[in-house]
């Protein structure tokens, strides 16, 4: 059985309540699922990083350019795609479920990605959008997604 990997898209820059919310939601998160898949530079993706890898998770950033000197420090995997924002692509594809934080068009067309693959998504106050889950706390967040992996044969990892 594959490892489950939860993927998180938001704003590459944001504003201090969505960094504390998203290295808040980063640390519940490592302790449902062990890996993160996001875009790894700024804003929300360095934030979760920072929280998920201070839980003792496993971060996955699939970076835009070709150097792996841009993601941010708490990024294990680098992925240099070389791809710029067609990237978004991959980091949706590489999670089982997507949580969706603040963020402007390159987060919106990462949940279109989402609904058009079939990839469960959560708006933890983000995009209100038909056919995502939207929720306004961590709580509900880590709710859905015990459930959401449980239900895709995540057995293997912590439940919440």
């Amino acid at each position: 059985m594959r490892e489950k990997i939860i993927g998180i898209i938001g704003g590459r820059s944001c504003s201090k309540e969505v960094e504390e919310l998203a290295q808040k939601l980063g640390k519940r998160l490592a302790k449902v699922v062990n890996y993160l898949v996001c875009g790894g530079l700024k804003g929300v993706m360095v934030a979760v990083c920072k929280g998920f890898k201070e839980e003792g998770g496993i971060t996955i950033g699939i970076i835009p350019g070709y150097d792996k000197n841009d993601a941010n420090p708490y990024v294990d995997i680098v992925i240099p795609s070389g791809l710029g924002l067609a990237r978004n692509v991959l980091v949706v594809k590489t999670a089982d479920v997507v949580v969706a934080l603040p963020g402007e068009y390159g987060t919106l067309s990462e949940m279109a990605y989402c609904l058009q693959f079939g990839i469960p998504v959560i708006s933890l106050r983000s995009w209100d959008i038909k056919g995502v889950v939207k929720v306004e706390t961590i709580d509900e967040v880590i709710k859905m997604v015990g459930r959401l992996l449980k239900g895709a044969g995540n057995e293997g990892n912590a439940s919440p």
